[in-house]
């Protein structure tokens, strides 16, 4: 068989895109195919022309944006001066995953696929549409769409007779192997593997500012049913700066007791340290992942165990069983006939990945270390809306999150990792051990503890250049990016902000920073449920109003017998609205709930558009898609 060069290449916010292009290489591997997997971005774009074969696999985040990491690649694709011919040698295919419950359905995906075929491209299949809101996940679309796609790819190069295809209950190699040390290496040699950047350079990802809490308020009644916070970081000597719009990015940690109850499922010893080592030349290790390294940090800090398992975790996991019931049962549940039993079991009631291997304990016990990561996703980092301004607020950083927790048909509570990890920690008790573990009364980092130099190897940074106290106070690693708002830098550009909820975390940034350069064109529409119960920044609101700096207009949607919503009072207030974006240039943002909030507020816009310009439907909607194209109408918006 000819050597088929096959390239995946997948743009991932969440994890998904990445889950599923990992399952195309094992597929390719399956059937004797040499397969690359890469993130868009890290992907050297210019080569797409050398390439013959290649299948996008690409999610849409918001209100049709591309994920953070194709945003690079999906700039360049789009340049206008790239030849019709660019891409005329390349097959190629592009599998989209996203929510019919939005607007913008996989918008990515389809624009991409429009694109590769002005650029010259063949397209092997039609673009694939996944769906979240399918009963059985995007799965649904996802399986005969591979199935008519590895048809396509082999059709004219089948299997020689003296091949066949690997059958689904062979494992596939680890991507990486652990070595474990017999003995415990000391903690600065453990530190000193860190790869890092320079670190006087901006906090990153790789290299996070480990910033004191100051704060952790509950800012919602003690009767409602959400716990609502706001946290405030001491962000001196950080590096960091950011302004409104910007988001931050926090990096959670799992819980001590299911960290213990992890490694007494898998058999592992939490003190061992081990070293990685990847299988193939040219893969990289996990770059935040220090070597060598202990199984409890790999645990606590790494391992997404509490997360809810994907069908390839189930996959692998009936591969490496040697349980004859269990390997039965997991192979069902992995199998395409399978997703309904899998969908009840697991996706439904949000079964976490440490819920199953407990529920599989001869499995569990046997898996070995090696496949750790590639059974189980990294943690990934949680971004939140910066709520607070440099200018009124120096040298701090401000957030407002809710606490996430629900109830399924399991007995225990289902729990947001990063929120409630978040509001667990109490800035009031300072850590004894904070200082040589990271943060917390668990550790999501280690910290300065021995020396400034010590941190700067290991990539991290401390508030102070002082060795702190013996005990230090809680620690969280954050790190500062931009966000999908911009604020209008012309002097006198009013701006209508709407926030329900805790949507208003960043127009409170916004009012603040315009307050502070003296600005008073601020209208904001809040929504919430009570006055008394979640109206947050009630008081700041009405001085602000007070002094003239602000136009506040609610929405408390339980407070009367029918519902009333920000988009309600907009619509009573159509002509301020027209009169400010119309007569006056104004700037429109929403942030908050991407599932209807920002659809009502598209029609409570175009409904205004008509009543009070007086346009037509056609040119109301004309009108609205001209605010977005100039970035006049901005969103941010989150599931």
């Amino acid at each position: 068989m000819p050597n088929t060069r096959l390239l995946v290449l997948f743009g991932s916010q969440t994890g998904t895109a990445q889950d599923v292009s990992e399952r195309l290489s094992r597929e390719a591997w399956r059937r004797e195919l040499g397969c690359r997997v890469q993130a868009l971005d890290s992907y050297p774009v210019v080569n797409l022309i050398n390439e013959p074969l290649v299948i996008f696999v690409c999610a849409t985040t918001g209100q049709g944006e591309p994920p953070d990491n194709m945003k690079n690649f999906w700039r360049f694709i789009f340049r206008r001066n790239l030849p019709s011919t660019s891409l005329c040698q390349m097959d190629f295919a592009v599998l989209g995953l996203g929510d019919s419950s939005y607007a913008k359905f996989n918008f990515v995906a389809k624009k991409l696929h429009r694109r590769l075929l002005q650029l010259g491209g063949s397209a092997l299949l039609p673009v694939c549409l996944g769906d979240d809101q399918h009963e059985l996940g995007p799965d649904a679309t996802i399986d005969p769409w591979l199935h008519d796609l590895w048809e396509k790819v082999l059709g004219p190069h089948p299997l020689p007779l003296d091949l066949s295809l690997t059958p689904p209950g062979v494992p596939w190699p680890s991507k990486f192997t652990l070595k474990f040390l017999q003995e415990v290496p000391s903690t600065c040699s453990e530190e000193l593997c860190v790869t890092g950047t320079d670190p006087q350079g901006p906090p990153s990802e790789l290299q996070p500012f480990l910033a004191p809490m100051v704060t952790n308020q509950r800012v919602t009644g003690p009767s409602h049913f959400q716990d609502v916070r706001l946290i405030e970081f001491d962000i001196t000597g950080s590096g960091v700066s950011f302004v409104a719009g910007d988001v931050v990015l926090i990096q959670p940690e799992n819980t001590a007791s299911h960290v213990q109850q992890f490694c007494q499922a898998l058999g592992l010893d939490a003190a061992q340290h081990f070293t990685l080592q990847p299988r193939e030349p040219g893969v990289p290790c996990p770059a935040r992942l220090p070597q060598p390294c202990s199984i409890q940090r790999l645990v606590s800090q790494y391992l997404d165990i509490a997360s809810v398992p994907r069908r390839s975790f189930f996959e692998l996991l009936a591969c490496l069983s040697c349980h004859e019931l269990e390997r039965e049962k997991l192979l069902e549940l992995s199998s395409a006939q399978g997703q309904e039993d899998l969908c009840e079991y697991c996706t439904r009631p949000r079964r976490t990945v440490l819920e199953v291997l407990c529920d599989f304990p001869h499995t569990a016990g046997a898996i070995p270390p090696d496949y750790l990561l590639d059974l189980i996703p990294l943690i990934r980092p949680r971004a939140f809306s910066i709520a607070s301004s440099l200018l009124a607020h120096p040298s701090r950083l401000q957030i407002l999150v809710a606490v996430v927790q629900y109830q399924t048909r399991l007995k225990e509570p289902r729990r947001g990792l990063c929120s409630n990890w978040l509001a667990s920690l109490d800035p009031g008790q300072g850590d004894p051990g904070s200082l040589e573990r990271g943060a917390v009364r668990r550790a999501p980092f280690p910290c300065v503890h021995h020396s400034q130099s010590w941190a700067r190897a290991l990539g991290l940074r401390a508030a102070s250049r002082r060795l702190p106290p013996a005990i230090g106070p809680v620690r969280v690693p954050l790190w500062v990016r931009s966000g999908g708002l911009t604020f209008p830098k012309t002097p006198d550009t009013p701006v209508i902000m709407v926030g329900p909820g805790t949507g208003v975390a960043p127009f409170r940034a916004a009012i603040q920073e315009r307050v502070a350069q003296g600005e008073t064109g601020n209208v904001l529409f809040f929504g919430c449920r009570q006055r008394d119960q979640d109206f947050y920044w009630e008081a700041e609101w009405t001085e602000l109003q007070t002094r003239g700096c602000l136009t506040l207009v609610t929405a408390f949607s339980r407070e009367q017998e029918q519902k009333v919503y920000v988009q309600h009072r907009l619509r009573e207030l159509g002509p301020l609205v027209w009169g400010l974006l119309d007569l006056r240039g104004a700037h429109f943002y929403l942030a908050g709930n991407a599932k209807y909030m920002p659809a009502d507020v598209s029609d409570a816009l175009t409904s205004i558009f008509q009543e009070e310009g007086g346009l037509s439907g056609p040119a109301a909607a004309a009108y609205l898609a001209r605010l977005q194209r100039t970035l006049r109408f901005q969103t941010e918006t989150w599931a």
